[in-house]
């Protein structure tokens, strides 16, 4: 587990601002005490600085994951969120949708064609799974 460099850091809250904007200050400065992003074999871990100093007595090649996976990045550097930041990320998200389409597309489109994607609701679904019909 190492630190992220500027460029990791960079392209990982750019990534996370698109979804969660102002509120990217709130998973950083935490009630319950102070979090951190850590880079471990290209994953960026969100981790309990409080965890994080337990795991300073394991060595790198013996560590598998510590703490929530937010993402990882690709070997052209870009940073892909996963599934597992969904809980994470989704009490401070604004819409939490991506549009699949422009504006000027989504006026003259048919129907039944995908104008946004919603990406809560797999998670929406695994939490709802029993009460939906």
């Amino acid at each position: 587990m190492r630190p992220l460099t500027e460029e990791e850091a960079r392209a990982l809250f750019e990534k996370l601002a698109k979804y969660i904007g102002e509120n990217l200050r709130l998973l950083l400065e935490r009630p319950d005490g102070s979090y951190c992003f850590r880079l471990h074999r290209d994953r960026v871990y969100y981790v309990s600085e409080r965890i994080l100093k337990l795991a300073t007595n394991i060595p790198r090649e013996n560590l598998a994951s510590l703490g929530t996976c937010f993402g990882k990045f690709t070997k052209t550097q870009k940073f892909r969120l996963h599934i597992t930041a969904l809980d994470y990320l989704a009490p401070y998200a604004k819409g939490f949708g991506v549009a699949a389409k422009s504006t000027q597309d989504c006026r003259k489109v048919d129907p039944m064609a995908i104008v946004v994607f919603h990406q809560a609701d797999i998670g929406e679904y695994v939490r709802h799974e029993e009460t939906l019909t």
